[in-house]
């Protein structure tokens, strides 16, 4: 038996399609490609493999997450990202950093 993955609505997938357009234009415009990718990656990196807790929640907005000496500059691209974040409601902010990675 394979592995069971959740699906997603029509209206989700078109949303981050679009939104995968618009990073990487805000991407190529701003020149900040490192950035997006650290961000993405910070987000996601506190997955504990032992405990299966931890992932991309979305939190690196917060001032908890961006005060942590290793996401020092985070900051920068989350306030980047937000106005595009803001013309996608229905993406969950741990999907939307993580649509950098696509």
């Amino acid at each position: 038996m394979g592995k069971s993955y959740p699906t997603v609505s029509e209206e989700y997938q078109k949303a981050v399609d679009k939104a995968k357009r618009k990073l990487r234009g805000l991407i190529a415009e701003k020149n900040c490609a490192p950035l997006m990718l650290r961000l993405a990656w910070h987000s996601a990196g506190t997955f504990d493999e032992g405990t299966k807790t931890g992932g991309p929640f979305g939190t690196m907005r917060f001032a908890g997450e961006l005060g942590h000496g290793a996401n020092n500059g985070l900051d920068i691209a989350v306030r980047l990202l937000e106005p595009i974040k803001e013309q996608f409601p229905i993406l969950s902010y741990a999907d939307f950093y993580q649509v950098i990675f696509l």
